[in-house]
């Protein structure tokens, strides 16, 4: 994924780019450009943590066409672990101050939150091969596969809620700047 707020920077109308010329309304129009960046980031994982559940339904369905109830357990602890996490992305806070927020994040601090989000994109890659490997029904039990997958969803959402400290250093470093 590449830098959505150089991108989103890129594709600008006229009459924004006009605005720039304006003294204090750039500064502004930034600020709220990350923001919607950000927000649009935040929905994109979520959007993909989505796409997990239902491949992970999927896998879940042939469990249940072959009459292996028991093997469901697994499979519903890790949906709604996944729902969790989906929710905790979707919600959580923005990584941009508002024009009159009295403290400002700097562009170093910023950055270092969208690196931390996109290194997210990397976490949820290597939790879709997961998925993927969980054995058919025919095949071995599950519930290794699914026990392993319930713990990296662990992982991965207590690397989520370290976001909000990666917002306080951010604020914090931008108070010195």
């Amino acid at each position: 994924m590449t830098n959505g707020y150089e991108e989103a920077k890129a594709q600008r109308n006229v009459l924004e780019k006009l605005g720039e010329k304006i003294p204090g309304y750039r500064g502004f129009q930034d600020r709220e450009l990350r923001r919607d960046v950000d927000r649009l980031l935040r929905e994109h994982l979520a959007s993909e943590i989505g796409r997990l559940k239902s491949t992970l339904r999927d896998r879940a369905r042939g469990y249940t066409d072959a009459g292996r109830i028991g093997a469901l357990n697994g499979f519903d602890r890790l949906d709604r672990q996944l729902d969790g996490l989906s929710q905790a992305v979707r919600f959580s806070d923005y990584g941009a101050t508002g024009l009159f927020d009295p403290v400002k994040i700097g562009e170093p601090e910023l950055q270092r939150l969208y690196e931390f989000d996109l290194s997210v994109v990397d976490d949820l890659a290597q939790l879709e091969a997961g998925i993927a490997a969980v054995p058919a029904p025919g095949a071995d039990d599950p519930a290794p596969a699914l026990d392993h997958l319930q713990q990296e969803v662990r992982v991965l959402d207590d690397r989520w809620k370290q976001r909000r400290q990666v917002i306080g250093t951010a604020v914090h470093g931008g108070q010195s700047a």
